[in-house]
């Protein structure tokens, strides 16, 4: 059976862009229903069923097994389990930031990811690659305006606690890659993310029940929660979903820069639909962040 043939390259990069703005609007739409009283394992549970539902649907039309090679299952658990706590970090840190910072701080993993190798026996950073990993750092403190929130005293808690919970997504999702790229090269790309999706739902709903998170399941209060909760499920699901259907025509290690639009999509949406605005210091951070992400991702370091 010959491998599919790659979309041409503007083509691949516009899906590869419009999945990107698909996740920064799943995560308009968390905020939304959270903030109309939904509970965050409930709003996992969904995230991730559609998924589950689409990426089996998809194995069983083509009569493909779910079967792991042999001695992957330790690590494909493994990575189930660190995309569910990458999951709840994500909408943890989106209850208590801005959107458009939280999904800016998740999206340095690349650059945790280069680091993480690094110390794992990987390949040294080159210099360049090292000088823009620190303009990063940077833009990344102008855009959350460090300053001004140490000296909001009320503020300093939730603030810490969202962007802690921010840069443990970025840490956490890191590792995944990390385990990605080393240890479940053999798995089948639908096989590892269906299973990945059904660990985060299956831990979701224990915890839920369990009365782990105080109202993680709670319903939303509201049609616009509810209205959130729908798109969040469909939008994430549907994205994901697409992305794994179609990763071997989009050349993904060559146009994978494209997706890194998703922080200045958040910061359009946030802005559109949450009203969230941005001082002019944490704009150009935010592009400073965005711009070295896409340097570093494009370097190929």
């Amino acid at each position: 059976m010959t491998a599919p043939q790659s979309l041409p390259r503007p083509i691949a990069v516009a899906i590869l862009a419009s999945l990107a703005f698909g996740f920064a609007a799943n995560h308009i739409a968390a905020r939304i229903a959270f903030d109309h009283g939904t509970g965050l394992l409930l709003a996992l549970m969904c995230r991730s069923a559609v998924p589950v539902l689409l990426l089996g649907s998809l194995l069983v039309w083509r009569r493909e097994p779910i079967r792991l090679p042999s001695g992957s299952a330790p690590w494909q658990l493994a990575f189930g389990v660190l995309i569910a706590l990458q999951s709840f970090c994500i909408y943890s840190a989106i209850v208590r930031i801005p959107v458009s910072l939280a999904l800016l701080v998740v999206n340095i993993f690349p650059l945790l990811l280069v680091l993480l190798t690094w110390a794992l026996g990987g390949a040294r950073p080159r210099p360049a690659s090292l000088a823009v990993m620190a303009l990063i750092l940077l833009g990344l403190g102008m855009a959350l305006d460090v300053p001004a929130r140490l000296a909001g005293a009320n503020e300093q808690h939730a603030w810490g606690a969202g962007i802690a919970f921010a840069f443990g997504a970025a840490a956490v999702f890191s590792v995944a890659l990390w385990i990605t790229n080393n240890r479940l090269m053999t798995v089948h790309g639908p096989v590892r993310s269906l299973l990945a999706m059904l660990t985060v739902f299956t831990f979701a709903s224990i915890a839920g029940f369990a009365g782990v998170v105080p109202d993680g399941l709670a319903l939303p209060r509201a049609p616009a929660g509810w209205l959130g909760l729908a798109c969040l499920a469909l939008i994430y699901g549907t994205g994901f979903s697409l992305l794994f259907v179609w990763v071997h025509r989009l050349d993904v290690a060559r146009n994978a820069p494209a997706m890194n639009i998703e922080p200045i999509a958040g910061l359009l949406f946030a802005w559109a639909i949450l009203g969230e605005t941005l001082n002019p210091l944490q704009l150009t951070g935010a592009l400073v962040v965005v711009g070295g992400i896409v340097a570093l991702t494009s370097r190929g370091d």
